[in-house]
């Protein structure tokens, strides 16, 4: 153990299980360690760091702010919030955009929307949340209470009150589970801790459907799909929908904390003054990262650029003969694996070999950065086929 993992194993809360890496620094999907070991990175810090390690750009643009004006109050107005909610708000035809700092944050202020349009709309009443079993929506008490895996609500009881859960392309479930106490449906499209599971279009489109039929709010957790990581700047595009309310984190700040909530006009003015706030929502050095993250992720050819990767990447994973199948889109891909082997064993040996994955239930994950080179996937690869047949 090194004296990085000593001082953390002494003075850090044990929350996470953590594999035995010290990382000091990088470039592009490519860690090192104090000895100056490599590692190939899919896991992009959890689908945060989409640009990978230490991007120029990214860099220049956060430095330069911070030089400027590191943090001002919400009472005053800054930049650059405005030109972050300008890029999110033109791309994609939404209204408004509240700022906070993680994607529980953002699941949170969607929550309080969804609830308060209900409310408003058809009386107090009014104020239940349809979603779906094998989700995940965070970690606060609230988004926990969302979050429809039992197995986050041990020890926590008792989570907030109103959820219903159904699974998802139940369409007779959730037809059932739909009566006048529901104010809102809040699903993700690709279940990412659930497993790396798409939702059916089908069943989308009927949440859709039934959503405007009854005037409840739609309401799509991109926290890990957003931000082009699925080949379009939102997952949805690929649905065929629009809903009225949108989540992002990770993938918006390139590194830094930000969390925002996309409301559309249905909901545009739900939230009015002193309903909703965060101290640091909109911190102007994490939106110069999203500003620059923006102009570059929105280009045609960059969000082609991850399409083609993603089907590269996919190629490779599906020739290894201990991997049985793919699932995911863009650059958010779940392997499951042959009987005998097991995720979370074989991300450990992957990462003592000098590649780094994630696990989902069974499932082996990888969100690499979305800027990884074919040289880094081939390696990485490399890494990944020699531990599966050691």
């Amino acid at each position: 153990m090194d004296k990085i993992q000593e001082k953390d194993q002494q003075y850090i809360c044990h929350t996470y299980k953590r594999f035995p890496v010290s990382l000091v620094r990088g470039k592009g999907a490519t860690g090192y360690d104090e000895e100056g070991k490599e590692y190939i990175d899919f896991t992009s810090g959890i689908g945060v760091n989409c640009l990978g390690y230490a991007d120029e750009g990214w860099a220049e643009a956060v430095s330069a702010q911070a030089h400027t004006l590191q943090h001002v109050s919400n009472l005053y107005y800054s930049q650059p919030d405005g030109d972050v909610a300008e890029l999110l708000c033109e791309y994609t035809g939404f209204s408004k955009v509240f700022f906070g700092n993680s994607g529980a944050e953002a699941n949170e202020g969607a929550l309080k929307v969804a609830r308060k349009y209900g409310a408003e709309k058809h009386g107090e009443h009014c104020n239940k949340v349809i979603t779906l079993n094998n989700s995940f929506h965070g970690r606060t008490i609230t988004t926990l209470a969302a979050t429809g895996q039992e197995v986050f609500h041990k020890y926590f009881l008792p989570l907030t009150d109103g959820f219903k859960y159904v699974d998802a392309g139940d369409l007779a479930g959730l037809e059932a589970a739909v009566d006048d106490s529901v104010c809102a449906i809040m699903i993700e499209l690709i279940q990412g801790e659930g497993g790396v599971v798409p939702v059916s279009q089908e069943f989308v489109k009927r949440i859709e459907e039934i959503c405007r039929e009854r005037d409840l709010v739609f309401v799509i957790d991109e926290v890990q799909t957003g931000i082009a990581r699925t080949g379009t700047l939102l997952c949805y595009e690929q649905y065929g929908v629009k809903p009225d309310v949108v989540s992002l984190a990770k993938g918006l700040g390139g590194g830094l904390p930000i969390g925002a909530v996309l409301m559309g006009e249905k909901v545009s003015e739900v939230l009015g003054y002193g309903m909703h706030g965060s101290t640091f929502g909109g911190n102007p050095v994490a939106c110069a990262g999203a500003r620059y993250i923006l102009n570059k992720v929105t280009k045609p050819e960059f969000l082609e650029e991850v399409k083609a990767k993603s089907a590269y990447m996919k190629e490779k994973l599906e020739a290894i003969p201990q991997i049985t199948g793919v699932t995911g889109l863009g650059l958010m891909l779940g392997a499951e694996l042959a009987e005998g082997y097991t995720a979370a064993e074989t991300a450990g040996k992957c990462a003592a070999e000098g590649a780094l994955v994630l696990t989902a239930k069974t499932k082996l994950r990888f969100l690499p950065p979305l800027t990884i080179t074919y040289e880094e996937i081939d390696k990485g690869m490399e890494i990944l086929k020699k531990v599966l047949s050691a």
